[in-house]
């Protein structure tokens, strides 16, 4: 007889968890505050609503993140599958319709026997249950006071951002060219505005100049006194700030574009996204910004091709929270201080959806065992990308624990020297896929010899 599972939070990280402990034989209670108390960052009270990017990035094995997924997808991931299902051109990345992307992974949850969803905050993380705190960016006030006492430490937090969205009919199509980052992807998947030098130099001086949303005093470091920034995703304003520069080496980077009006690659180039399967929504790829909403349209109006911008939604700032999981968290993800607790998500460190959602799948197989009694633990080995991404969380070598996408820098090395990147990507790749094979194999055999007995009803 097996004990239910609570999992606390309906994004990413949990909506997996609670999707790999019912295919384990043990009973999820899935539980997420909204809509009934809402978060600064969230617009719906879907589940798995994806806050800012609509994409999960990379999908080249080459990639780090285009290797998690693939090892992913083959222990069962239903953010995967769901992303998959609901995709939308974006080149080499995989990108999808948020509302069909919601609505595949709430159909999928809802059809399942062992998964039952709890519309309701909770406070504070119960005395022997099994519990996975997924609880996202912006855990509830009293939630993160809780784990705080848990942990014994004080909690960290940085600052995310999300992108604007602009109406494809309001766009300029005179003043854009369809293209691909080299022609990746299956066509023109972006909508691109080349930007000559002048253009490119004035907007940089908007950006720098235009008004900022104030913080709130909670969303400071209380010691510096100031915003802490995650710097894989910097606000565009504090990229321009750091130097005139920095936009054309980083978003607005002008390589593997050519612009079919004059035949040769612009100075500048800002990329419009589709985000949804309509093609009736772009997002401005790099463009996470706090700027006020005025500012950014003023500021975006003076681009080509977006002087009459309808748009959909404006860049907005939030928090997010994390532990130093270093020094709070085991190898299978659970708090040392507290076994039967289990984090996942971007409270582990773990940056960006596809991790989130990878650290979930680790976290629903491990409190599902610890659920039953069982004493195994899920901990791919460092070889794999969701290996690496485990050993990062683990590495205590920096005394400043900071969020981090998924890299290969943390995966173990070949055993003999490749020089060619590619090609050594590749053999990485190969060799991580042949043992996440296998990690897949033990587990559906474990799913397998379980889907035939009986569950706990429901109730705590």
């Amino acid at each position: 007889m097996s004990e239910a599972v609570r999992v606390v939070g309906g994004g990413p990280a949990g909506v997996e968890a609670a999707w790999q402990i019912a295919r384990a034989g043990v009973r999820a209670i899935l539980c997420e505050m909204r809509p009934q108390k809402m978060t600064p960052a969230h617009k719906t009270g879907h589940l798995a609503e994806l806050v800012c990017s609509n994409s999960l990035r990379a999908i080249a094995l080459e990639n780090a993140v285009g290797l998690l997924k693939e090892e992913m997808a083959r222990l069962g991931s239903l953010v995967i599958e769901a992303a998959h299902s609901a995709c939308v051109p974006a080149g080499g990345a995989l990108a999808v319709d948020r509302d069909e992307f919601c609505s595949s992974v709430e159909s999928r949850l809802a059809s399942h026997p062992l998964i039952e969803l709890r519309r309701e905050e909770i406070t504070s993380i119960e005395p022997g249950v099994v519990t996975i705190a997924a609880c996202g960016p912006l855990a509830s006030d009293e939630f993160a006071a809780s784990l705080e006492r848990l942990c014994g430490m004080q909690r960290l937090h940085y600052y995310d951002a999300a992108s604007p969205i602009v109406a494809s009919e309001s766009l300029d199509r005179s003043r854009v060219f369809e293209a691909s980052r080299y022609g990746k992807g299956a066509g023109p998947d972006y909508l691109n505005i080349p930007l000559d030098r002048d253009t490119y130099l004035e907007f940089v001086s908007g950006l720098i100049g235009g008004e900022k949303h104030q913080p709130h005093g909670f969303e400071k470091d209380q010691a510096a006194g100031k915003v802490t920034y995650f710097e894989g995703c910097l606000p565009i304003e504090e990229m321009a700030r750091r130097g005139v520069d920095t936009l054309r080496f980083g978003p607005l980077k002008p390589v593997g574009i050519v612009d079919p009006h004059t035949g040769v690659r612009p100075y500048a180039v800002v990329q419009l996204r589709r985000e949804n399967a309509a093609g009736t929504a772009y997002n401005l790829v790099g463009f996470q910004t706090r700027l006020s909403w005025p500012a950014q349209k003023e500021v975006f109006a003076k681009l080509p091709g977006l002087q009459n911008a309808e748009w959909i939604r404006l860049g907005v700032m939030h928090r997010n929270t994390f532990v130093d999981s270093p020094k709070v968290l085991a190898d299978d993800l659970s708090l040392r201080v507290a076994p039967d607790v289990f984090l996942a998500g971007q409270i582990t460190g773990s940056e960006g959806y596809v991790e989130a959602a990878a650290t979930g799948i680790v976290a629903g197989v491990n409190a599902a065992r610890r659920a039953r009694g069982d004493d195994r633990r899920f901990v791919p080995p460092a070889q794999t990308a969701l290996g690496s991404l485990l050993a990062y969380l683990r590495d205590s070598t920096s005394d400043d624990f900071q969020p981090q996408n998924v890299s290969f820098a943390y995966m173990a090395p070949l055993d003999g020297a490749v020089r060619d990147k590619r090609l050594r990507r590749r053999k990485m790749a190969d060799r991580a896929l042949a043992i996440m094979d296998g990690l897949a194999a033990d587990l559906e055999l474990d799913r397998t010899e379980r889907s035939s007995r009986d569950v706990m009803p429901a109730g705590l």
